[in-house]
């Protein structure tokens, strides 16, 4: 683990809750998937965390972000 924190910057699970979230403002992008929808395909279970952890990483909620970048809206 220390290996992997140096190399990225991130602790593991830091890392792979970048890519998921990643991925799931890429599905906010480019489809009209719902929200929950995206939740579960990026990996997560609980949207309520899902949204909490999106909101912290990109400043806006799921919604707030597919409105502001979405090319189907």
């Amino acid at each position: 683990m220390r290996r992997f924190k140096k190399a990225t910057g991130d602790t593991p699970l830091e890392y792979l809750q970048h890519l998921r979230i990643e991925g799931a403002r890429k599905l906010l992008e480019t489809t009209s998937e719902t929200v929950e929808g995206i939740t579960f395909k990026s990996g997560y279970e609980d949207i309520s965390s899902f949204r909490k952890l999106f909101k912290s990483q990109t400043g806006l909620s799921p919604s707030a972000y597919r409105k502001k970048f979405s090319c189907f809206v």
